[in-house]
């Protein structure tokens, strides 16, 4: 049976400048940097402890485009303490943290546009 959700992909234009967000920014931990083609790498970053990872990856023409919406959302244990130390490392956020019945949750922007939910658990 299935256990997890190994990857998601990211699309991105630049792998450099989102590896440099992703690491210095968003504080994931790079699992995988190399070679995958002539023009791109496999780069593969770990979430917190979690074993679900993100590829960092340059789609063709048929593939996703950078600045879309995250099918998905990241979760934290505490959104508005993230939220603010996201903030200093200088992430954009959208808007600041919403309550909700449901749980709390905030928007963030990575440097190719693509929007992503940060989540309570």
């Amino acid at each position: 049976m299935i256990s997890h959700v190994k990857f998601v992909s990211i699309p991105t234009r630049d792998q450099d400048r989102a590896l440099k967000f992703w690491t210095e920014r968003a504080g994931c931990k790079v699992l995988t940097d190399q070679p995958f083609n002539e023009t791109q790498r496999w780069i593969e970053l770990r979430v917190g402890t979690s074993d679900t990872r993100l590829v960092l990856f340059v789609f063709d023409e048929q593939g996703l485009k950078p600045g879309m919406m995250f099918n998905g959302a990241l979760a934290c244990d505490n959104v508005e303490q993230t939220y603010q130390e996201m903030v200093a490392n200088g992430v954009e956020f959208t808007a600041p943290p919403q309550k909700q019945p449901w749980g709390t949750f905030a928007m963030f922007k990575d440097p190719d546009g693509n929007t992503f939910v940060l989540s309570s658990r």
